[in-house]
């Protein structure tokens, strides 16, 4: 019986599972968005998010931790540089999955796991509204009194396009 374990076992033994998912994890880190299956990408994810989060502490003991689990050099070097500096600021969550298609051999749910900061079309929006300043009860006022400012500029630009309709 397999009562509480909560582990997805893949079909595979512990060390295979393992191995599966320390090249998924270098590969992930190397390419910042791979595509597998969605129960792959979904033991992947629980696997890589505690590492990235030891890699925003380069130490020597931290990097050893994660060699430990990676057993690639070039993957712990772009893990702690790059990686690393574009997730400082990010609490948790740094992966993302989104669900693809089936696969035509073997009808299997593929889905896409991805690193979040590293993907420009969905980070571009959440920069913008990181940047702008913060709330206040002043602010709303002030947006009040800007939008009757706007509103002439926009029947002047109507009222020009319609003699050239003309």
């Amino acid at each position: 019986m397999r009562h509480g374990d909560k582990v997805n076992n893949l079909g595979r033994k512990k060390a295979h599972r393992d191995a599966l998912l320390s090249n998924l994890a270098c590969q992930l880190i190397a390419h910042k968005r791979i595509v597998t299956t969605t129960a792959k990408a979904k033991a992947l994810r629980v696997y890589v998010e505690p590492i990235i989060t030891k890699a925003k502490e380069n130490t020597t003991n931290q990097r050893r931790v994660v060699f430990s689990y990676l057993q690639d050099k070039e993957a712990v070097k772009e893990l702690f540089g790059a990686v690393a500096e574009k997730v400082a600021g990010r609490p948790g969550g740094y992966t993302r999955i989104i669900k693809l298609r089936f696969r035509t051999g073997d009808n299997a749910d593929t889905s896409m796991i991805e690193l979040v900061d590293f993907n420009e079309i969905y980070g571009k929006g959440k920069g913008e509204e990181k940047t702008t300043a913060k709330k206040t009860r002043r602010s709303g006022s002030r947006k009040k009194a800007a939008a009757p400012a706007a509103a002439p500029a926009a029947t002047e630009a109507s009222a020009e396009e319609t003699p050239a309709a003309e």
